[in-house]
């Protein structure tokens, strides 16, 4: 009964099955549709890139001189500072400490001092050669001069102490902006290079476009050709770029957009421009699709018209 009736309808059945799946196989994809319009560049050739928003000093990562627990955290972001304004501080008491210690040896140096001074000078007053021998003349000039010289160290080490104790408290090094703060009272703070910086500063009068061209494309930049950077995810954002400098050594591509199209194993030149503050509201770290006129590809009278155009 199975084999006559059930096995050749399972066998129907899954003849059916196969041809649907074929079926549905073979429709074309529909493509997603995109998150935004891309933006409409005017020029006819063009070089694009990714560029990403810096201050005009470079994102400076203020770092700590000694290691230690943070006490204190003077700036909140967004903050704008001067150069030498605390941002914030490693707890200073046992340096504190220290100094006080330091401070008592100078004081009683400089008492010995004064007392080996004036014991000199009673031995220098004595009329009667016959009175003080030559030799415990001169023992009593060299104490002076051994007291002088331990005065003047006590004071070195006091003021080598106040210099640690300086360096407890990290300031600005620029006038600019706190644009992120990754430290907080209580929390441990390493000196030297970290992963994370302890606080973010940097000048945003002027912001800079660091853009990646590909390597592939480098020779068809030109530093005088106009560029625009658009905002991501909205091409109607715009802001014209002017250009600042070329750094002279093409290196492997660090800025990632997250796309899933993306190489990382390119070598990009970094064009840097930049545009004033008011003109576009940003953030450093934004992302921006930048578009670069490339007039590679023209005949020399179409470039001579186009710089004419510009000064125009």
């Amino acid at each position: 009964m199975i084999r006559k009736y059930v096995i050749p309808v399972l066998a129907v059945l899954g003849v059916i099955l196969a041809l649907w799946t074929v079926k549905q196989g073979q429709k074309p994809v529909v493509p997603a549709e995109p998150v935004a319009d891309p933006p409409k560049v005017a020029f006819a050739n063009k070089i694009s890139g990714s560029g990403i928003v810096e201050a005009s000093t470079r994102n400076i990562s203020v770092g700590s001189h000694v290691s230690g627990i943070v006490a204190r955290v003077y700036v909140k972001v967004a903050q704008r500072v001067k150069a030498g304004d605390p941002l914030f501080s490693i707890d200073d008491r046992a340096r504190r400490a220290d100094l006080s210690v330091r401070d008592a040896k100078v004081l009683e140096a400089e008492a010995n001092l004064q007392d080996l001074k004036a014991q000199l000078a009673i031995a220098e007053n004595v009329k009667d050669p016959r009175a003080i021998s030559i030799e415990d003349l001169n023992k009593r000039r060299y104490a002076v001069q051994a007291a002088d010289a331990r005065l003047a160290n006590a004071k070195a080490e006091a003021n080598s102490a106040r210099v640690d104790l300086d360096l407890l408290t990290v300031r600005a090094p620029i006038t600019g902006e706190v644009l992120q703060i990754n430290t907080r009272p209580g929390e441990f703070a390493p000196s030297g290079v970290t992963a994370q910086p302890l606080v973010l500063l940097g000048n945003l009068d002027r912001l800079h476009v660091r853009v990646d061209i590909d390597e592939n494309d480098a020779w068809r930049f030109s530093r005088e050709s106009p560029a625009v950077a658009y905002i991501r995810g909205n091409a109607d954002l715009k802001v014209a770029l002017r250009f600042e400098y070329v750094e002279h050594y093409v290196v492997p591509k660090r800025s990632l957009t997250g796309e899933s199209t993306e190489r990382v194993d390119t070598r990009v030149m970094q064009v840097i421009y930049s545009f004033d503050r008011g003109e576009l509201e940003v953030i450093p770290g934004q992302l921006m699709d930048v578009f670069i006129d490339d007039r590679s590809a023209m005949k020399p009278s179409q470039k001579k018209h186009g710089q004419e155009e510009r000064r125009g």
